[in-house]
């Protein structure tokens, strides 16, 4: 079924939205309920696609998943794990990369785990060679077998001393989720230590597991034999609730974000400010706001935490193109994630991308030929455009250029943005927005 925003820009964002469970939390803590020997409950899910496809990843292998109807809360009771057929896994993941954080936990539960061939954001490689040098430093067997790879491990998996060439998120909790029950210590250093990161080890040590952070991104893991449930309150989503705030400075509005935490944005919110956004930093949110007069250009570059996330880079850059001035962004995390800058150049943005690393440090993009640096000049006058969301960040960036652009934008591929935006087209009408939302068998206006 294909969706289609028709967006009629001008109108500024005002009102309140809610942020509910981090997306790149949430399906992670589903995955760790497969370590345990009891069910386990998780809280403030947000209805997103992510969501969805762990669900059915987990039910095909034997997990209830039980949905509270009022609360949303979910039910996770592994007791009847059991291996999946490879076509109704590949038939499920769809484009999700989620699978291959299963393996570990499924390895500990059942013996075996098969992944198939993942897709994703086309925001770079994002290689799962991280996750296999992972799992076969645990002592797994990796097989590459028609639509994807099977990985098992007959002496079961066993602790290891794990150095990450880069503080990959996505390694790090392939190392939490298999080394928690793994014979003997584990540790692993140059990890990432992102807040969602913390919080997924703070589900583990909930189900028994013994974790310590250690100075200079080192994590050390001592394995034990079996982890029971987990009751825990997923943190709030600091990539949406950043998301809200760009938009409500590029429209020149107002917008309360319930859930967003002042202490997993401290670094975003140092950035706000300077380029002349306007904050109220309440308990159960901030509002963001655009205080009126000329916003101020910058010098960007994103890294890991606590550094400036990439996933704020791309809502921001749409901000910087009302700058009055010159800024500069340097792309570190991802090397393909201006692409979504051909669109709104095409709707009147100056932007250039380079080759080079326009940033204080040369990065591991450099002499690679990636376009990872950007020139933005402003501030320009957006007008609409047709446009095809090319990943999730860049995809909500094109909706908030296209709601403060003049005239009209059609924008397709916005099921992508579902991936992590929960009911965003909902949040989208009560602020304000001036859209029509068509599939092939129904339209909304708001």
């Amino acid at each position: 079924m294909s969706s289609v925003l028709t967006i009629r820009g001008g109108v500024p964002l005002t009102g309140r939205v809610s942020v509910r469970g981090a997306k790149n939390l949430v399906p992670k803590a589903m995955v760790a309920a497969l370590l345990g020997n009891e069910p386990s409950i998780l809280r403030n899910v947000p209805e997103i696609k992510d969501v969805e496809v762990v669900t059915s990843l987990l039910q095909l292998h034997g997990v209830t998943v039980v949905k509270d109807a009022v609360t949303g809360d979910l039910t996770l009771d592994p007791k009847a794990a059991k291996t999946a057929s490879s076509a109704a896994i590949d038939a499920h993941a769809g484009d999700s990369r989620i699978p291959i954080l299963l393996c570990g936990p499924l390895i500990h539960a059942i013996g075996e785990a098969f992944i198939p061939d993942l897709g994703g954001c086309k925001i770079g490689d994002r290689p799962i060679d991280y996750h296999l040098n992972v799992l076969r430093q645990f002592g797994a067997v990796v097989e590459k077998r028609p639509g994807g790879i099977h990985i098992s491990a007959p002496k079961g998996l066993q602790g290891a001393k794990i150095t990450l060439p880069y503080p990959s998120v996505g390694a790090t909790e392939q190392v939490l989720l298999s080394a928690t029950r793994a014979e003997g210590i584990t540790e692993l250093i140059g990890a990432a230590t992102e807040p969602e990161i913390v919080d997924l080890i703070a589900v583990l040590q909930k189900m028994g597991a013994i974790i310590n952070i250690q100075t200079d991104r080192t994590i050390r893991i001592e394995g034990v034999r079996e982890l029971g449930g987990y009751n825990h309150k997923a943190l709030s989503d600091r990539n949406e609730a950043a998301s809200w705030a760009s938009a409500a400075l590029v429209t020149k509005g107002d917008i309360f974000v319930e859930g967003a935490s002042q202490r997993d944005m401290m670094t975003f919110l140092n950035t706000y400010r300077k380029i002349g956004g306007g904050m109220d930093i309440q308990e159960d949110g901030i509002r963001f706001f655009h205080p009126g007069g000329k916003l101020n250009p910058l010098v960007l570059e994103t890294d890991v935490h606590p550094g400036f996330m990439t996933d704020w880079q791309q809502p921001l850059v749409v901000a910087l193109t009302q700058a009055e001035g010159v800024s500069i962004v340097h792309e570190t995390v991802y090397e393909n994630r201006f692409g979504f800058t051909e669109a709104l150049i095409r709707m009147g943005a100056n932007i250039q991308v380079h080759r080079e690393c326009l940033g204080s440090i040369p990065c591991r993009f450099g002499q690679r030929n990636f376009l990872h640096s950007a020139v933005i000049s402003g501030p320009a006058q957006l007008t609409g455009a047709d446009i095809d969301v090319p990943d999730l960040r860049g995809g909500f960036s094109h909706l908030i250029a296209a709601l403060a652009a003049t005239g009209t934008s059609r924008v397709t591929g916005i099921d992508i943005i579902n991936r992590g935006y929960e009911r965003f087209t909902d949040k989208l009408a009560g602020l304000g927005a001036d859209f029509d939302f068509t599939t092939d068998d129904a339209s909304v206006s708001a």
